[in-house]
Parts: C-alpha cells; sequence; structure tokens
C-alpha cells in the first residue's frame, strides 16, 4: 500500500500535503470551518445542517477526494469521542425546555456514521466504510483493516483517517491508501 495526499486540520489550518491551504484567524471551530467551506468553494448544501464532527470530516475528504471519481474509494475512519460533542449539544437542547421538546435539528447528525454516510453519498461510493472509536490514533491498526478492503476487491483505494472533535479542540488527519 501507498500513502499518498494527506490533509490534516488543526489550528484553524487545513494542511495538504504539508501546503496550507486555507489559514483562519478564527479559533471557534464552527466559524472556521463556514469560512473554508466559503472560501473553498465547497458546493455540497448539505454541509450547512451537519454536525461540527461531520463538517470536520467533510473538509478533509473533501481536500483529498475533490470531484474525481471515488466510486471505488472505501472509507475507515477512527476518533476519540465518537459523536460526544453533539451529543452534548442535544442533552442541553433538552435541558433548556421547559417542556421537553428537545430540537430534533441537533440530533440528526450524531452518530459517526453519519460522516462517512455523507462523504460517501457526496462521492457516489459504493464500497465498504467504518468508524471506529479508539482510545488514541493508531494508523497501524486503520492500515491493516484498509490493506484486509484493498486485498478483498471490494475497493480500488482507501481514505483513511483520525477526525477528532470535542467542544473546541479538533483534529483531522486524513490520507489516501493505494493499491
Amino acid at each position: 500500500m501507498k500513502k499518498t495526499d494527506i490533509c490534516t486540520i488543526e489550528n484553524s489550518k487545513i494542511i495538504v500535503n504539508e501546503k496550507i491551504i486555507f489559514e483562519s484567524e478564527t479559533e471557534n471551530f464552527s466559524d472556521f470551518a463556514k469560512e473554508a467551506y466559503k472560501s473553498l468553494e465547497l458546493n455540497y448544501p448539505k454541509f450547512h445542517k451537519m454536525d461540527n464532527l461531520s463538517k470536520l470530516a467533510f473538509l478533509a475528504s473533501e481536500m483529498i477526494l475533490k470531484n474525481e471519481n471515488h466510486s471505488k474509494t472505501a472509507l475507515v475512519f477512527a476518533n476519540r469521542s465518537s459523536s460526544l460533542d453533539t451529543d452534548f449539544k442535544y442533552q442541553e437542547s433538552i435541558n433548556s425546555q421547559e417542556n421537553y421538546f428537545p430540537s430534533p435539528a441537533v440530533f440528526v447528525y450524531t452518530l459517526p456514521n453519519i460522516c462517512v454516510g455523507e462523504i460517501s453519498i457526496k462521492h457516489k461510493m459504493q464500497t465498504e466504510n467504518a468508524f471506529f472509536v479508539l482510545d488514541e490514533f493508531d494508523e497501524e491498526f486503520l492500515n491493516n483493516y484498509s490493506e484486509q478492503i484493498l486485498q478483498s476487491g471490494k475497493a480500488n483505494k482507501v481514505l483513511c483517517g483520525w477526525v477528532e472533535l470535542y467542544q473546541e479542540n479538533y483534529n483531522a488527519f486524513v490520507y489516501l491508501l493505494n493499491k
């Protein structure tokens, strides 16, 4: 397997293959994501409905996948906090209501699989996808899992990575593996 393109997102910067693609002065992830989406001229209206974890995964993936054909690309992501950030926001919306009517808009994108699902929909991927919750980034585990997918013939490439977001702490490290 060969690692090709690499994207990292942290500290209000998007870096692809060691080149800064986008940088912002804002420290708030939500504002940073909106600025990056607009500046990079991404065109996916569902982006504005996504939770922050999905936005982080989507931005990192778009920097690598772009508008090329990735119907035979699999996705293998992991993080530590799962969807805990959105789950807390959902709980806050319950607590702030007098009659227990939480906002369904907050809860729509709470599963980590939504991240890989939205990327798969955008790129018409018809392959395997997985989202693992791990204590820490384990590149060897992700690569071994990806190698099994490639050897099975179910995919020609695998987009792998770590997409961690909890409150205002976020980090994405996403890379493309080829046979």
